[in-house]
């Protein structure tokens, strides 16, 4: 009686209705149980069955405890937190009694560790530790919650079969600190770089055009003056949007050529980390190519190239007809040396150390251009000497145009070549080949710009007194 008084006292109810709204009945409600571990404390106390299940309340809170059955011999304890239905086991009435009251009154003050299972608070306490462990080594420090939500946000946007460590170890290779730099500095540091590759060694071909790289070297010091005191950082599409407004003057590809320069100047700068992989800066509008002028291409007639020849003497002559009669290039021609014109016979040879393609060609050598080279073929040494420059064939070139009346057409000499060498033989690929340029371009801008008479009159343009 002792043990069931306690229970009348609202320690622990018997009552069957007791608490059905919360929990139906695991066990039937009228069994009994009459294991020695029913029996109170006080001596002398004899056994009592105890109808379950047993309703132990705190407030406004409750507990069940069901008893021991055939197919689940243990007591248990089944009460509501959170929102779910938890159930415990245990072995002895005592401890199956002692855990309701427990609950209820963890439940009475609003403690929400009530609604964790053995399992989930194992897990809590593994959490715990893992986030002190991580702020011990890292110093930084994240609530549990903040842990959760920043690994369920990262995981809703990986691709299925990746996990959250693998994508970001993933992407941590592949960034990279970004460095505060200087415009001007940086700009410096880019041309010092690039210098060395546009002077060649002896008997050896520079890795860069001199010519191309002084270019490069104004462009970029144009491009730094407009923003002194400016970093990497500080560019922004609007900063170049301004720059190019000052080169409308400029045609269409000089101004192609300055965005190229650029483009090649921010890609070294990402790779040494002063400005991020995902700069964006070449694909500001003003850093777009324009179309260029469809200009038609402009070469010399059959008239002029005899009156060029006729007038020209010495290594200036040679240098016009290798360029009219064989369609070499202003620089394949003024590198030439002789013995490249004589050393094959029927062809001029065209090195890997001179050709603009970096290939060795040979272009054969037609019969109106053997008798112009006729006269040369005792020289050794280089074709052209009178001027060691580009310039200054360019400039001896213009003023013997001029003593002609003949006016200036930029590259017209080549351009004749590959228009009336196309006209006769109507073959891109031969042409190409002669030319050393690729069938395309042939094809795109010598296709039908001269007729087969009049290519068959420039290729027959010999000394006087002579034919081909």
């Amino acid at each position: 009686m002792v043990e069931h008084a306690a229970v009348n006292r609202g320690v622990v109810g018997s009552s069957p209705t007791s608490g059905a709204n919360f929990i139906e009945g695991i066990e039937d409600p009228q069994s009994f149980d009459t294991d020695p571990a029913q029996i109170s404390e006080g001596s002398g106390a004899r056994i009592r069955k105890v109808k379950f299940p047993v309703t132990i309340e705190h407030r406004r809170f409750s507990a069940k405890i069901y008893g021991k059955s055939v197919a689940y011999p243990f007591y248990r304890v089944a009460y509501k937190a959170g929102g779910k239905r938890i159930i415990r086991s245990f072995s002895e009435f005592k401890e199956a009694k002692a855990a309701a009251q427990s609950k209820v009154r963890e439940l009475a003050q609003g403690s929400q560790t009530a609604a964790l299972s053995s399992k989930d608070a194992s897990a809590a306490l593994a959490i715990r530790d893992a986030l002190e462990s991580f702020a011990r080594q890292t110093g930084h420090a994240f609530t549990a919650l903040e842990a959760v939500t920043g690994f369920l946000d990262g995981v809703k946007y990986l691709p299925a079969g990746y996990s959250l460590p693998e994508a970001v170890r993933s992407f941590a290779a592949t960034v990279a600190v970004v460095q505060g730099k200087p415009v001007a500095e940086a700009a410096e540091e880019f041309l010092a770089i690039r210098a060395p590759k546009a002077k060649a060694a002896e008997g050896r071909r520079s890795q860069l055009s001199p010519v191309y790289e002084a270019h490069v070297e104004s462009w970029l010091r144009e491009f730094t003056k407009m923003f002194p005191g400016h970093s990497l950082g500080d560019l922004n599409k609007d900063l170049l949007s301004r720059y190019v407004s000052t080169l409308e003057k400029l045609s269409p590809k000089s101004k192609n050529d300055r965005r190229a320069a650029l483009a090649m100047f921010f890609r070294w700068c990402v790779r040494q980390n002063y400005l991020p992989p995902t700069q964006r800066l070449t694909g500001a509008d003003a850093m777009q190519k324009e179309p260029l002028d469809a200009a038609p291409t402009e070469f010399y007639r059959p008239a002029e190239l005899r009156a060029l020849l006729g007038a020209a003497r010495g290594q200036m002559r040679a240098v016009i007809a290798v360029q009219a009669l064989a369609g070499l290039r202003l620089e394949e021609a003024r590198k030439l040396k002789w013995e490249n014109v004589f050393g094959v016979e029927g062809h001029i040879e065209i090195t890997a150390l001179n050709a603009k393609t970096r290939r060795r060609r040979l272009v054969e050598i037609c019969p109106a251009l053997k008798a112009w080279l006729e006269p040369y073929r005792e020289c050794t040494g280089k074709v052209w000497t009178d001027t060691a420059t580009l310039n200054g064939f360019v400039s001896a070139f213009a003023r013997l145009r001029d003593s002609l009346g003949i006016p200036s057409r930029r590259n017209g000499l080549r351009h004749a070549f590959c228009s009336f060498h196309f006209a006769v033989h109507a073959n891109e690929n031969l042409t190409a080949a002669q030319a050393g340029n690729s069938p395309a371009m042939i094809h795109q801008h010598y296709k039908g710009l001269a007729t087969r008479a009049e290519a068959e009159k420039w290729f027959n343009v010999c000394p006087a007194g002579e034919t081909p």
